[in-house]
């Protein structure tokens, strides 16, 4: 006897049964909102937890109880002994050892040797080139201020994230303790970390080095994991048969066959060093970030694009630097090869150093450029954009579009999200959750907006997510078909990789530039610099996504005739979502944390609470605040894997 099952009903391969009837349930709460007791529609306030007060005492327990406000001083008097070193190496800080600052022309002589060593003559000619555009334009002191903390930070990031990762891979159990906790740093906006930092380790590039280290740890964390697990098991055979020692294994095995994860784990801590860094300009940290902050804040606008191209440049050439770095194979020399010649690029860039330094006695532009002798243009292109942005035209287009957009588009969405019931939202939450990956993700995700709510902050959260969905829709209205279309022409493919590549080294406070120049301060210039940034992904990931299509697949569509469009929406396209979601997923994570800096722009948001927190000592609201975020990025993020990774289980691609 056979029993037929009958299959369940789905669209799109989704489940409709109790998704359906969680929507249903979503738009009955809002329609009957007038009816409905205002328990229903916002968590009462009787209700709501004092999270922020026990987060406070907690805090307050571990620092002055515990005792570890003191090992924090400790710790923080290590951490001004290696910053006043390269302190006075990068710009002269009047510390030990007393020997700065290093001339200008020999720092950017020997990074040249060194772009030379690791990429050729291309990557050389870039190095140079930026440390002379530095030094140039005048703004050394505050680039050196800058690399000066990121020269203590990025190794601490990497070495702890090393640390950390190897232990991970060794146990399962301490690894996953470890995952929620790198889930959360990764989603955590960086206002979250400057406020510790603040009251730990005071104000300044103490701080900001501990603001930094933190937020850079986490991919180094992971790509070690990584690393160390993909090492082959005849690699580990055959260095267990030649008896080496668990410490040899692990030293001369394990990390020099995990060395391409690794060193893309250092690739991103030293990206991610430099985009916190200029961010800590909040907490007093000089540098670039802080004259760009500065300068911005008088709407200097020209010269904070000279700024900005000098962090861009900076930015890239780490990016370049630490990528060639990846790819490069090491080198193997004969046994008896000379010392020197084993050594060649170093002893070349200390002879180029020292040549510069003998030039820079004599020539003392050579060892640093005063004010008022260098070639800042900064004055002229404010005058530029001034006419540019006075264009009739332009000012005509924008303030169209700044107008429609916010009567027709923004604010009638924002007001909407303000509208609906917290219950309505948990339900349409919980709905696309059940239809993606059943009861555990419609749990989870609305879990996740459940606690928000039950922090007092949904008000504050909904301008948030207001903020991130209207950028990342209209992103994916400009990035998607750029995308399409890039892919399918091979030449537009590569160049529009190589600027998702080098957009993505941007510090994401250069995008508020644009957004200001073209829109002022107002949510469309918020919700335009959260566009620049989310776009990006977007693009990458389709076009990804769509190269990685089987030519197999092609060439059957080819051969049954189908045409072009056919091609694109019966095979390519299908095969490639699982890819472009991760790239909305990124799209989402990269709109989250820049709607909390669009703050400086002032928006009403979560990012604008977390912001006035760094004028106090409120630890707890500003942990509460940046839990919201993180827990709102975490569901988005859940449900959108899940979704690719279904997708990719239905379409047998792994």
């Amino acid at each position: 006897m056979t029993v037929s099952t009958k299959p369940r009903p789905s669209l799109f391969g989704l489940p409709i049964g109790m998704p359906l009837v969680l929507f249903a349930l979503a738009v009955s709460v809002a329609v009957l909102k007038p009816l409905l007791p205002g328990a229903l529609i916002r968590v009462p306030l009787d209700a709501v937890m004092p999270y922020d007060h026990w987060l406070q005492r907690l805090f307050d327990f571990i620092t002055h109880d515990l005792g570890f406000g003191v090992l924090t001083r400790y710790i923080s008097s290590g951490l001004e002994v290696l910053l006043d070193a390269t302190g006075n190496l990068l710009f002269g800080k009047n510390r030990w050892p007393n020997i700065g600052p290093l001339p200008w022309t020999s720092i950017a002589a020997a990074m040249a040797v060194l772009g030379y060593a690791l990429g050729g003559r291309k990557l050389a000619v870039l190095t140079g080139f930026t440390f002379v555009w530095v030094a140039l334009v005048g703004q050394w002191d505050l680039a050196m201020q800058t690399m000066s903390v990121i020269a203590v930070a990025a190794p601490l990031a990497i070495l702890a994230g090393l640390g950390l990762g190897i232990l991970s891979w060794k146990s399962r159990t301490f690894e996953k303790c470890l995952a929620p906790v790198l889930a959360i740093l990764q989603t955590l906006p960086f206002f979250t970390y400057l406020l510790p930092a603040v009251i730990f380790f005071k104000v300044g590039p103490t701080a900001g080095c501990v603001a930094t280290a933190l937020y850079a740890v986490s991919p180094m964390v992971l790509m070690t994991t990584l690393g160390l697990k993909k090492v082959s098991p005849e690699v580990v055979e055959a260095g267990k048969m030649s008896g080496s020692t668990r410490w040899q294994m692990l030293r001369h095995v394990y990390l020099p066959s995990a060395r391409t994860e690794i060193l893309v784990g250092v690739n991103q801590a030293i990206m991610l060093s430099l985009a916190m860094v200029v961010l800590t300009a909040f907490i007093g940290m000089p540098g670039l970030g802080a004259k760009l902050l500065s300068l911005m804040n008088s709407l200097k606008l020209g010269r904070s694009f000279e700024i900005g191209v000098t962090i861009v440049l900076i930015a890239i050439t780490l990016d370049r630097l630490s990528k060639a770095w990846v790819v490069k194979q090491p080198v193997h020399f004969e046994r008896g090869t000379p010392w020197w010649r084993r050594n060649i690029y170093l002893l070349f860039a200390i002879g180029l150093f020292a040549l510069f330094w003998a030039v820079s006695t004599v020539f003392p532009l050579a060892g640093i450029i005063p004010r008022g002798k260098d070639l800042s243009i900064g004055t002229q292109i404010d005058g530029v954009f001034d006419i540019v942005l006075n264009n009739s035209v332009l000012v005509a287009v924008t303030g169209w579009l700044r107008w429609f957009l916010i009567t027709w588009v923004l604010i009638p969405f924002r007001d909407g999200l303000l509208w609906l019931p917290t219950t309505a939202v948990l339900c349409a939450i919980a709905a696309v959750g059940y239809a993606v990956g059943g009861r555990k993700s419609a749990l989870l995700a609305a879990g996740f907006f459940a606690v928000v709510a039950a922090t007092g902050w949904w008000d504050r959260a909904m301008i948030t997510l207001y903020a991130v969905l209207s950028a990342v829709v209209i992103a994916a209205c400009v990035g998607l078909p750029l995308g399409i279309l890039a892919a399918q022409r091979k030449r537009w493919a590569d160049p529009i990789l190589i600027a998702c590549d080098t957009a993505q080294t941007f510090p994401s406070f250069i995008y508020l530039i644009p957004a200001i120049m073209f829109f002022g301060v107002n949510d469309v210039a918020v919700v335009f610099a959260i566009f620049i940034f989310a776009t990006v992904p977007l693009m990458r990931y389709t076009i990804e996504g769509i190269r990685a299509v089987p030519e197999e697949l092609i060439e059957a569509a080819d051969m049954s005739g189908a045409t072009r469009s056919q091609k694109l929406w019966k095979v390519q396209l299908p095969i490639a979502l699982p890819t472009m979601a991760i790239g909305f997923n990124q799209a989402i994570m990269f709109a989250f944390f820049m709607v909390i800096i669009a703050a400086f722009i002032g928006t009403q948001d979560l990012g604008q609470e977390l912001q006035k927190t760094l004028a106090g000592a409120d630890l707890g609201k500003n942990f509460v605040l940046g839990i919201c975020v993180a827990l709102m990025a975490l569901a988005f993020d859940h449900v959108l894997m899940k979704w690719s990774a279904n997708r990719r289980k239905i379409l047998g691609v792994g």
